[in-house]
């Protein structure tokens, strides 16, 4: 096809998104198309080095073969009995998850902000059976845990303060490694504290090793449950399988996303036995559990394992902060900062946006969640060559800007 039919195609899909689809978010003008590895291409054939990795979900990478052999095999067998009956897939991905974690019981479902709601419902069981009806959930200032009304209650994102009232009732927000306040926030209305180990979308913050360890005090002092949102810090994001383990501790519930599923929509809520205590309609949902869903996920998450996935993002990320650290001085870059492959750091001036723009114009991804940040989440798989091809683009552009 022709340079002048694929802008024509480009043209025309773009008008039909902007007629057909609800408006959501300012997306730029292109069309992506396909993918491969750590790259992605619009509809004119353009290619972009991908160092979003769809927010931390493509952790193998964009169409990855085992994920394309999953989908075909699975496809063939059972796609979906409904959530009523166990499949073989949902049973094994199960102990694989256990097997490889402190957890000992799992709840599937397709969405981070799912997991989350299933946490939030466990700990208000736990509180109503466990502690006089204590409802009160602890979050942190910038934390997220996703877009359902309720999460969107739990998530200390300021400009969403006044959207949508009123809220779900129940959440206080304190600021993150701020042990005074959390101590002040407790009361007996208190069921648990819940948290991103490293919060992803409020600019790559990180708990305190001493902040979690006080958490996991309290909590045990109190009897409240301690709740791990991995979404984004999970499955080898970090440097580690799942981020609880760079502290030392156990969370009472962990919830995951994103990576689990490599881009298929997944999710999980994973808990300890004693608080195995739903009861036969409380929790559940049509798709929870499906056996295609199962498949991909396990597929996954055997290849992050097999291919040791986790150590890669130990090494690129330390090799990324290098760099960063290289540059620093030159460009009046400060506060780098991250673990693994969740990295993050400050330009001199609020101009994020523009950064992201140009990279995007050069055929590199990257994204900004705050006017002076930029965030580097690329896939799992990418080496020192597309870090390295990846710099050399992003450095043209902070010597423009």
């Amino acid at each position: 096809m022709s340079i002048c039919n694929n802008q024509s195609l480009n043209e025309n899909l773009l008008k039909e998104a902007k007629e057909n689809l609800l408006y959501i978010t300012e997306r730029p003008s292109i069309v992506m198309e396909k993918g491969k590895g750590m790259y992605l291409w619009d509809t004119e054939g353009k290619s972009y080095l991908d160092f979003i990795g769809g927010w931390a979900v493509t952790a193998l990478g964009h169409c990855p073969e085992v994920i394309i052999e999953a989908l075909e095999r699975q496809g063939k067998e059972l796609i979906n009995p409904s959530p009523a009956f166990y499949n073989k897939p949902m049973i094994e991905f199960a102990r694989l998850l256990t097997s490889n974690s402190c957890f000992d019981k799992v709840f599937f479902t397709s969405t981070g902000a799912e997991a989350n709601e299933s946490a939030i419902k466990l700990a208000r069981k736990y509180g109503s059976k466990f502690l006089k009806g204590a409802y009160e959930i602890i979050t942190t200032v910038n934390g997220f845990h996703g877009r359902t009304l309720a999460t969107m209650s739990a998530t200390g994102k300021a400009h969403w303060k006044e959207i949508y009232e009123p809220k779900v009732s129940g959440f206080k927000h304190v600021p993150l490694n701020d042990i005074e306040a959390l101590h002040e926030a407790i009361t007996e209305s208190t069921c648990a504290i819940m948290l991103e180990p490293i919060q992803g979308e409020g600019g790559v913050n990180e708990a305190s090793a001493e902040y979690i360890l006080e958490l996991r005090k309290v909590c045990d002092s109190k009897d409240i449950l301690l709740i791990f949102d991995e979404v984004q810090t999970g499955l080898g994001r970090t440097g580690k399988l799942f981020a609880y383990e760079h502290y030392g501790i156990e969370p009472d519930i962990m919830t995951l996303a994103k990576g689990i599923g490599g881009g298929y929509p997944l999710s999980a809520m994973l808990t300890k036995d004693k608080y195995n205590i739903f009861e036969a309609g409380d929790q559940g949902g049509t798709y929870c559990g499906n056996p295609l869903g199962m498949a991909v996920g396990m597929a996954v998450v055997e290849e992050i394992i097999k291919k040791d996935l986790t150590s890669n993002a130990q090494v690129q990320g330390e090799y990324i902060l290098k760099k960063l650290n290289e540059i620093q001085t030159k460009f009046l870059i400060k506060n780098i900062r991250g673990k693994g492959l969740l990295i993050a750091f400050d330009l001199p001036m609020e101009k994020g946006k523009e950064v992201v723009d140009k990279c995007l114009k050069a055929g590199v991804l990257i994204n900004s969640p705050k006017p002076s940040t930029i965030r580097l989440i690329p896939p799992l798989i990418v080496t020192k060559e597309d870090i390295d091809n990846m710099f050399d683009i992003l450095e043209k552009v902070l010597e423009e800007i």
